[in-house]
């Protein structure tokens, strides 16, 4: 450990500056020599170090939903070399290299801040040592030393032996059971933060190697912390715990605003979000907008919770526009009953009447224009080559419409006047 943390001397300097500066702080509050002023110092670290790694962390969300954007491409080199798990191997390597996506990136932030760490423990080892290091001088370092957080020294360890931390002004049991405490919570934040990534935020309908790695990290960095714990100082404990709460809250953070697609989360924010819209009529944030608008662009590619969203908004008369704003439809109108609910009623194209056969052939009818005859009605004029007969005609029964003038125009007969004489037959 003693190689690995002299290739990182470079930076126990400035980060035993940090510190020494949040001391100056905290030690005129709490008293210079208090656990307190330490301890604060080392979670402000702490702090400012993940404040500095934001641009980092949004360059791995950044290539975790380029990873997204991907699966269906990967579940198609599955299916099609689901024998051949080499050739399967490399078109994956090819489709990331040909993306520019890299399923690694998610240990971004850790190995940016290994560093820091390698840099913290030098410094809190050096003052367990009794040797100053960086600006920490000979002052600073015997008051580190008599500084205690719940009864362990800072520069304590688990595997300490009694001469050593009584030499730190501590018991055996009061080091143990601080330590023991310590790694127990930083192992359970660790695998609550990764447990929560593959339960919550992860599309479940694709297997690829990116969910294998944070299966195998969920289980794999736990047990790594509670291993290399009880090697750990007390405060470099502290600054693990510190870190480790401050990643579970910005990945909580991340699932509740920007869900991954496909995933549990997604689900549970479109619900959340259908509910404001439905009943604001408009989408509040900008985060949420470009959510919206992604929605929109997806067309028939949405999942089942992007479609659900989508006919939740059309059931309230609302529709989703490409630039992520939400309007009410042309479409669909509300109507209020007396008692004070509301319907919405979706406006549908009048279809034309249906007309007869007799309509049809008769046209359109303008007004003035006299009754139009079929080619098989005879005119109630008399025939030139037609015997009179002496009795009075008939007079004509009213008719429904569109109703007698096909029957006559099937059978060839006018009602209540002369019959048409049948011709003879050919013989």
């Amino acid at each position: 450990m003693d190689t690995i943390a002299s290739l990182f001397s470079f930076i126990t300097t400035p980060v035993s500056w940090v510190i020494v500066q949040f001391h100056t702080v905290y030690g005129a509050i709490f008293g210079p020599d208090t656990g307190w002023a330490w301890g604060l110092s080392i979670v402000s670290l702490v702090i400012l170090i993940r404040i500095c790694l934001i641009p980092l962390f949004v360059k791995q969300i950044k290539a975790t939903r380029a990873m997204q954007t991907l699966q269906p491409e990967m579940k198609k080199i599955q299916e099609r070399y689901k024998n051949d798990k080499q050739r399967q191997s490399e078109e994956m390597m090819k489709l990331y290299k040909e993306s520019g996506t890299n399923p690694l990136s998610s240990c971004l932030p850790i190995l940016a801040q290994s560093p820091f760490f390698f840099a913290l423990y030098h410094v809190l080892n050096g003052i367990a040592s009794g040797q100053t290091i960086g600006v920490i001088n000979d002052q600073l370092l015997e008051s580190a030393r008599k500084a205690h957080i719940f009864g362990a020294p800072l520069a304590a360890k688990f595997k300490d032996s009694a001469d050593t931390i009584h030499a730190l002004g501590a018991s055996v049991t009061d080091v143990r059971v601080v330590t023991v405490i310590m790694i127990v919570l930083m192992s359970a934040s660790q695998f609550y933060t990764q447990r929560q990534l593959m339960t919550k935020n992860v599309d479940t309908t694709v297997k690829t190697p990116f969910m294998q790695q944070q299966k195998m990290l969920m289980y794999v960095f736990p047990i790594m912390f509670a291993v290399f714990g009880i090697n750990f100082p007390v405060g470099v404990l502290v600054y693990w715990l510190t870190t480790n709460v401050w990643t579970m809250g910005q990945q909580m953070y991340v699932i509740h605003n920007n869900p991954t697609p496909g995933s549990k989360a997604q689900a549970a924010y479109l619900e959340r979000l259908t509910k404001h819209v439905t009943t604001h009529g408009k989408v509040r944030r900008r985060s949420e907008k470009t959510i919206v608008k992604a929605i929109v662009a997806k067309g028939r590619d949405r999942n089942e919770s992007e479609r659900k969203f989508i006919n939740s908004l059309t059931k309230a008369g609302l529709a989703a526009a490409a630039d992520g704003t939400v309007a009410k439809s042309e479409s669909q109108t509300v109507v209020q009953a007396e008692d004070g609910t509301t319907t919405t009623v979706t406006a549908r194209r009048q279809q034309p009447k249906r007309q007869s056969k007799a309509q049809r052939q008769s046209g359109p009818k303008q007004p003035g224009d006299a009754p139009a005859t079929t080619s098989l009605e005879k005119s109630d004029e008399p025939q030139a080559d037609e015997p009179q007969d002496d009795k009075p005609a008939a007079p004509k029964q009213p008719q429904k419409p569109g109703s007698g003038t096909r029957s006559k125009a099937q059978s060839g007969q006018r009602k209540g006047g002369p019959q048409r004489p049948k011709s003879p037959s050919k013989k």
